[in-house]
C-alpha cells in the first residue's frame, strides 16, 4: 500500500509551502473512490491542490489504450495547465482513494494573484517542472529501448522519494508491472522481461518488494 501514500509526484517543500499558505482562495471537496475530478476533453478553469488521498491522471490515446501519466498523491497540484489555457483537458484525473482536495477556480484568482505573486510564482514553476518532466518522458517514449524507459521513470522516483541504501537508494513508491507498462507506453510482458534484464545488469535490484536504483 506504500504507492497509495506516496504517489509517483512530489512539489519541493517551499513551493508547497508557499502553495498552502494560499488554501482559503479555493473551497474544498471530497471525492469518493473511483470518481472523477475532470475528464478529458472537457473545458474547465478549475485546478485541484490534493490534500489525502490518491488520483491518477492518465491519458487515453488515439487507439484507444490507456497512457498513465502521474499517482497524485499528498500536496500536489492536478489540472492547472487546462485550467489557464481555456483548451479541453488532454488527460482525465479520477480518485484511486477517497480524496480531499482543494478546488481553485482560475478565472477567480486574479485579484488574489496580484495581492500575493508569490502564490502566481509558485504555480508557475509547478507547471515549467511538469512541462519539463513531459518532454524528458517524450523523449524516451520514441526511444525503442523499454529499460531506457523505466530507468528514467525509476531515477525520478528515487530523486523524489528515494531513501538511502546500502547498494543505493531504494523506492519507496511501489509500483506493479501494469503500472511501470503504463507509464512508459509498453507491456507488461516487456517490463518484467526489461526490469530481469536490469536486475541481470546490476543496475536495479528488488529488496522486500521495493525496486533499488544501484549506485
Amino acid at each position: 500500500m506504500a504507492k497509495k501514500q506516496f504517489g509517483t509526484w512530489r512539489i519541493d517543500p517551499d513551493l508547497m509551502n508557499v502553495i498552502r499558505g494560499h488554501l482559503d482562495a479555493g473551497r474544498r471537496r471530497r471525492f469518493k473512490k473511483n470518481q472523477a475530478l475532470y475528464e478529458q476533453g472537457t473545458v474547465s478553469s478549475n485546478f485541484f491542490f490534493i490534500e489525502k488521498g490518491l488520483v491518477q491522471v492518465s491519458i487515453i490515446r488515439l487507439d484507444g489504450t490507456e497512457m498513465l501519466l502521474e499517482f497524485m498523491g499528498p500536496h500536489t497540484i492536478i489540472g492547472e495547465g487546462a485550467a489557464f489555457d481555456a483548451l479541453p483537458r488532454f488527460s482525465s484525473a479520477f480518485a484511486v482513494e477517497d480524496t480531499e482536495a482543494i478546488e481553485f477556480d482560475a478565472d477567480q484568482l486574479n485579484d488574489v494573484f496580484r495581492r500575493h505573486p508569490e502564490f502566481a510564482a509558485a504555480l508557475l514553476q509547478v507547471t515549467s517542472l511538469k512541462q519539463r518532466i513531459l518532454a524528458i518522458r517524450l523523449e524516451h517514449l520514441v526511444s525503442r529501448e523499454p529499460e531506457g524507459r523505466i530507468m528514467e521513470l525509476f531515477r525520478r522516483l528515487a530523486t523524489m522519494f528515494g531513501t538511502d541504501h546500502a547498494a543505493g537508494r531504494i523506492l519507496v513508491t511501489k509500483l506493479t508491472h501494469e503500472e511501470i507498462a503504463a507509464m512508459t507506453g509498453t507491456s507488461r510482458v516487456t517490463v518484467t522481461r526489461s526490469i530481469q534484464r536490469l536486475r541481470d545488469q546490476g543496475t536495479i535490484d528488488i529488496v522486500d518488494g521495493h525496486f533499488v536504483i544501484r549506485s
